[in-house]
């Protein structure tokens, strides 16, 4: 990415922006004013909208941002995510964007399962649109 690292990192870091990345999300929002537990809309398959609620683990300014899905929030989506920056100076940054999720059995499961299908093939999607946004700065 043409931008610094502190650039990217202070774009990920409140997660409300991803719906501008990630076609799936719906809405991103801070719950309770608080920093680091959001409220996350998505897009489910067959018109369905899913919620679930997500707290950042793991906050190591500039340089990496995790979230996992809180207990108890919806038990059917359990999920996880990581992004990493990587300063590689003059301005420049490496950005590693990793997503994971435990899929619930039954026919529920069949659904949550295709609203994350092909996951390298969303994280791409989403490393490419950041590019983009962040480089138009």
């Amino acid at each position: 990415m043409e931008a610094p690292a502190q650039a990217c990192y202070d774009w990920w870091r409140s997660l409300t922006k991803l719906p501008q990345i990630m076609s799936d999300v719906r809405e991103v929002k801070s719950k309770d004013g608080a920093d680091h537990r959001t409220v996350w809309t998505v897009d489910g398959p067959l018109g369905k909208t899913l919620t679930w609620e997500a707290d950042i683990v793991d906050d190591e300014a500039p340089h990496k941002i995790a979230w996992a899905t809180v207990e108890g929030s919806d038990p059917d989506v359990k999920n996880s995510g990581v992004v990493r920056f990587d300063d590689k100076g003059n301005s420049r940054t490496g950005v590693e964007i990793s997503l994971e999720y435990e899929p619930p059995a039954g026919k529920l499961g069949e659904a949550v399962a295709s609203l994350f299908a092909d996951p390298q093939k969303k994280v791409e999607r989403a490393a490419a649109e950041f590019k983009a946004v962040i480089e138009r700065r």
